[in-house]
């Protein structure tokens, strides 16, 4: 197991590309539609703070409790998976083969049979049409 993160790209895999909330990200004014320059660069200072400092709170409160959360999750549903599920999917497919056999081997006997029978009756049957 690699203990070693990668504390400069904490996305390598781009997983979180949705949650884009930079300013420029949530808040535009359009052409002919401005607010003072001082309130937008104010706008922008604050969003960032409050967003960086609510982000940065939260982490530190909930983070390592989620990390271990979501962590021991993944690990269920991967012992779910390995020992359950995977076994059980190959317990049923064993079944099957057999199941089919026998679905096989009735339909060829008894439903053949019949079928045959009932389209040698009815070739003979002719449909003119007049008109």
């Amino acid at each position: 197991m690699d203990d070693k993160v990668d504390l400069i790209n904490r996305d390598p895999n781009n997983i979180n590309q949705h949650v884009q909330s930079n300013f420029e990200d949530v808040l535009a004014e359009p052409d002919g539609t401005r607010s003072a320059d001082c309130v937008w660069i104010y706008s922008a200072k604050c969003f960032n703070g409050g967003k960086s400092c609510c982000y940065i709170f939260l982490s530190a409160l909930c983070g390592i409790f989620l990390g271990l959360f979501w962590g021991c999750g993944f690990a269920m549903i991967s012992f779910e998976q390995i020992w359950c599920a995977t076994p059980m999917y190959r317990c049923f497919s064993i079944y099957a083969i057999y199941v089919q056999k026998c679905v096989g081997t009735y339909l060829s006997c008894y439903l053949g049979p019949l079928c045959e029978t009932c389209g040698l009756c009815f070739s003979r049957i002719r449909v003119d049409k007049s008109g």
